[in-house]
């Protein structure tokens, strides 16, 4: 029967789990009130996975304690806290009428007439176009990886290391996805609703939980593909840069996925100075910065030249 019921949920978990947070957000916004609605569907989606990664996990190993618990929490606190604190008090004092005139009807090319909803997939389409360079500049420019690989210097992937990200890192990728979205002349609203389901994703895409896809992983970036990112194969690891969609993976080439086999259970990065305290992780990135441009990700190489 536990077989049964975890295989059934391996295939309905995460779209049931990314609709029921977009169906609460959803409620918040016809009540006005879109930051709490987040909140409260944020706690949700953490709660259910948290649940599920101990019933079904994906690798029983990623359950054990790595040491980053504490690292993770603040991280998450210094990149996605900043976000929320940017939409609360961009809303409190007009900065986004400050900025631009986005809230005026007939700024930029955006079609505003359209649904809400087709605005929606639209925005995200044109905000993944940003996410996706900054994402793979993360990975291919010496410079920027040394921020990135706070990220990617996890050897689990579960819930609570979804926002480890240094701040910088952040800012660049929310830079060039909301600069997009602005330029267009996006309303707050669909900003705002781009920023939530980035966030939903990240959460699933992150967690130990033994799901099933099919089709879905050709369509947004899923676990079982973000677990190919963080090979240290760079055949694997420098693919699928996506965050909710792998539309321009697509187009660009990056898209990688094996059905044959499972992906790396060891994960992580060849530098071998990243320091376990927040701090440090912080002041890392600026060890040795130099500007280079390297055909590969900074500091591997491929499984098969390393044994």
């Amino acid at each position: 029967m536990r077989a049964k019921i975890q295989y059934i949920l391996s295939w309905i978990s995460w779209p049931g789990l990314l609709i029921t947070c977009l169906a609460i957000t959803g409620v918040g916004f016809a009540y006005d009130l879109p930051i709490l609605a987040f909140n409260v569907a944020y706690v949700v989606l953490i709660v259910s996975l948290y649940s599920l990664e101990q019933f079904m996990p994906h690798e029983e190993v990623w359950n054990e304690s790595d040491g980053q618990f504490w690292p993770n929490i603040f991280h998450t606190l210094s990149s996605k806290g900043t976000v929320q604190g940017l939409f609360l008090f961009g809303g409190i004092l007009g900065l986004y009428q400050i900025i631009t005139p986005i809230a005026e009807p007939g700024y930029g090319i955006w079609p505003r007439d359209w649904p809400v909803w087709l605005q929606v997939v639209t925005g995200l389409i044109a905000a993944e176009f940003g996410l996706y360079w900054a994402h793979r500049v993360g990975h291919e420019f010496h410079p920027a990886w040394r921020f990135h690989a706070v990220h990617h210097s996890v050897t689990r992937l579960w819930i609570v290391n979804t926002g480890r990200f240094h701040f910088i890192d952040s800012v660049i990728s929310i830079v060039m996805a909301m600069a997009i979205l602005i330029a267009l002349g996006a309303p707050h609203e669909v900003v705002m609703w781009v920023s939530f389901t980035t966030a939903f994703i990240g959460m699933l895409t992150h967690c130990n939980v033994q799901m099933r896809f099919g089709f879905l992983s050709h369509i947004f970036n899923t676990p079982e593909l973000h677990r190919w990112h963080h090979s240290t194969d760079l055949r694997e690891g420098n693919k699928n840069y996506g965050e909710n969609l792998m539309l321009w993976d697509q187009i660009f080439g990056t898209f990688f996925r094996e059905e044959w086999r499972r992906p790396p259970v060891k994960i992580g990065i060849k530098e071998r100075d990243m320091p376990a305290r927040f701090g440090q992780q912080l002041l890392w990135p600026f060890k040795d910065l130099g500007v280079v441009f390297p055909s590969n990700r900074p500091g591997y190489v491929p499984e098969d030249q390393n044994s």
